[in-house]
């Protein structure tokens, strides 16, 4: 009785591994929007890519946090949730954990993340004029600075400009599974 429970049970949890494995990816989308001085209009630049480089560090505490695991991990919410920016241009792979050169983190803007909807979930943060100026070359999302696991690094060619003290720059992401 206890092997066939076991059975059952290697069986069940490889259904729902391969259910999800074959078939299913993850789509990311970015736009970035930059104005000069204060937010009012349109921005004088808006800057649209996609793709990215999954990261275990972040693979792996969404499992964690699909099984239900309290802790040592940190959802990737409103509280904690951050969009990292950094200065370095190494090619990204999956073994990394985070931005490598200089970075600058900020947390969400009001009523962000959101999701539930149509398989995604959306981050957005504003850099303020006091915020991240340098040459953007490397992007993330983690789940806070005490737990700081990315759930990808995306390094765009070309970068995505200098950022200047006097500039604000709003960065969006949007993760779909499909």
């Amino acid at each position: 009785m206890m092997e066939e429970k076991a059975q059952i049970r290697e069986e069940l949890s490889l259904e729902k591994i391969t259910a999800v494995a074959i078939g299913h990816r993850i789509e990311t989308q970015f736009r970035l929007e930059k104005w000069r001085g204060k937010v009012e209009g349109e921005p004088y630049e808006v800057r649209e890519f996609e793709g990215n480089v999954a990261l275990n560090e972040g693979l792996n505490e969404l499992w964690s946090l699909a099984v239900g695991a309290t802790s040592p991990v940190a959802a990737y919410n409103a509280a904690n949730a951050r969009i990292g920016v950094g200065n370095d241009n190494t090619a990204a792979v999956a073994t990394q954990t985070g931005l490598i050169g200089t970075a600058a983190y900020d947390a969400m803007m009001a009523t962000f993340p959101t999701y539930g909807t149509s398989q995604q979930i959306v981050f957005k943060a504003e850099f303020d004029v006091g915020d991240a100026n340098f040459e953007w070359k490397e992007v993330t999302v983690d789940n806070g600075n005490t737990r700081n696991m990315n759930l990808f690094r995306k390094v765009p060619s070309p970068s995505l400009g200098t950022k200047t003290n006097t500039e604000i720059w709003r960065l969006q992401v949007t993760l779909t599974l499909t």
